[in-house]
């Protein structure tokens, strides 16, 4: 894997995993009670974005260097993921 690969792994890893975390502990206008004029009651209210970022990063580094691992050391390759052996054999290098 090289390096730009590494980089738009993590960088996809990162934005999944905060569309993920963004809804956890959110508190909106409309579960506190005061909606601001003009804004809708699904609105955050608290959002801890901040803290939901490192959280982020922390969770996306940690699949990153898994995920990274398993493309590295060859575990699962391209090959064992063609489950209707539409590649063919595997070319023999002398």
């Amino acid at each position: 894997m090289g390096v730009t690969s590494a980089l738009v792994l993590y960088a996809v890893l990162w934005f999944l995993t905060l569309l993920v975390i963004i809804p956890i502990r959110l508190k909106t206008q409309g579960d506190v009670g005061q909606i601001v004029r003009g804004t809708q009651a699904g609105a955050p209210h608290e959002h801890h974005l901040k803290g939901k970022a490192i959280i982020t990063t922390f969770v996306a580094f940690v699949l990153w260097a898994i995920i990274a691992g398993i493309i590295i050391t060859g575990t699962i390759t391209v090959r064992d993921l063609d489950w209707f052996d539409r590649m063919g054999p595997p070319s023999q290098v002398e």
